[in-house]
């Protein structure tokens, strides 16, 4: 038997138009991870409050009401082509920021407005991009594609938080925010390069074959049948849980962790989130390395439950050193859990309803931004480990509740969600 060419966990890149997607969701997470940071520092110095900070969050997520629709829309004109049209919107309205800071106009009020109008895209652009990727790629290579792609993301929040983190105290907000735009013109070209040709080959349903687009009945049909598939509706509720419980704190609340609890600067905020992004990387090169053993549905459920028992042991602590590595814990186990069920859903939907599915997937994460409004009202009245320790109480009750309601879907062996 000959030696193969490629370790397996570089076989996706064989794919010419899957090295474009990967680049271009690799200079784009950049840019998104350090525009948070960047924003969402200046808000909790400028404001110097929690709510506001939660607020600043919650907006950026607030597209995930749309995300459903643009997933028929995505399965209606293809995922490139609306990835191309979201990120465009990205250019768009970082050019406005750089000219606004330029003129030295910005404000926090002005740096809400531009969450919100960044929050109608981000959600869906992140299921755009996953449905994308399963149209590129060999079934076989799914789930270590999904791993590579979730790289970029990680490898962004370390580029976001040290960088990012670094360029803002040294050079400014202005330079900074010139950087992230140059990135997102990158990630813009690289969309574009990949072949349109190729995808209608790969990814021609029979929503773009229909002479009529019918968008509200297109996801009725996607979102029964997410529910009329066990292992899928166990997944999606798996996401719904981890966004309201375990994504506020290493998402939205790091910054006041940062300054209130273990009284550090930037610096210290962006070695935290570093932490987390660092333990996801792990992750994700884990995954792609032994991902052709892991079962999907198993794995979410097991790591789910760890990545809430490690933060809720971040909140005991109180030393910024102990803090970032168990940052960098609850960084891998978010991986082992959400990657897995990312690739779940996209080896075992049907490729008509990837879209669609994704788009469901994203609805998800609307919790995310309610869950960031409570947890600031909270802890505002009974205090900030308080808050963060009923969140994580309910989180294990709740994937505990789902492993058992579910446990022929996502736990037998032979099940559908864990088939090799």
């Amino acid at each position: 038997m000959s030696a193969r060419r490629h370790p397996a966990i570089l076989e996706p890149f064989r794919v010419r138009n899957y090295r474009f997607q990967w680049t271009a969701d690799l200079v784009t997470s950049w840019a998104l991870e350090m525009e948070t940071l960047v924003l969402g520092w200046y808000i909790l110095v400028e404001t110097g409050s929690v709510v506001m900070l939660t607020m600043f969050g919650a907006l950026l997520f607030l597209g995930t009401l749309l995300s459903p629709m643009l997933g028929v829309v995505a399965d209606r004109i293809g995922q490139r082509r609306l990835l191309s049209i979201l990120r465009t919107l990205y250019v768009i309205l970082s050019s406005v920021v750089v000219l606004v800071i330029l003129l030295d106009k910005l404000t926090p009020e002005l740096v809400l407005v531009i969450a919100l109008l960044s929050g109608l895209v981000r959600p869906s652009e992140h299921g755009t991009r996953t449905s994308l990727m399963a149209s590129l790629v060999p079934a076989a290579l799914l789930l270590t594609a999904t791993s590579l792609t979730r790289t970029t993301v990680d490898s962004a929040r370390v580029v976001g938080a040290l960088v990012g983190s670094g360029l803002f105290a040294v050079v400014g907000i202005a330079a900074t925010y010139l950087v992230i735009l140059v990135l997102f013109c990158v990630g813009l070209v690289f969309t574009l390069a990949i072949s349109v040709q190729t995808l209608q080959e790969h990814g021609g349903s029979s929503l773009r074959a229909s002479s009529r687009f019918a968008p509200w009945k297109e996801l009725r049909e996607g979102l029964g049948y997410v529910w009329r598939t066990p292992h899928l509706r166990a997944a999606i509720w798996i996401a719904v849980l981890v966004n309201f419980t375990a994504f506020p704190l290493p998402i939205g609340l790091l910054p006041y962790v940062a300054r209130e609890t273990f009284g550090t600067d930037q610096t210290g905020l962006g070695y935290l989130m570093a932490g987390f992004a660092i333990g996801s990387l792990a992750g994700s090169i884990i995954l792609g390395v032994i991902g052709h053993k892991v079962r999907p549905g198993r794995a979410m459920i097991l790591f789910a439950l760890v990545w809430h028992i490690v933060l809720a042991s971040f909140l005991c602590v109180d030393q910024l050193a102990l803090g970032i590595i168990l940052m960098g814990l609850a960084g891998l186990a978010h991986n082992l859990s959400m990657v897995p069920l990312v690739g779940l859903l996209m080896r075992t939907a049907d490729p008509a309803f990837r879209g669609r599915v994704m788009g469901v997937r994203m609805l998800a994460i609307y919790t995310l931004p309610v869950s960031l409004v409570v947890a600031g009202w909270l802890i505002e009245r009974i205090g900030f480990n308080e808050t963060m320790g009923l969140y994580m109480l309910i989180g294990i009750v709740l994937t505990l509740f789902i492993a058992l309601r579910w446990r022929e879907s996502v736990f037998r062996k032979d099940a559908v969600a864990n088939v090799m």
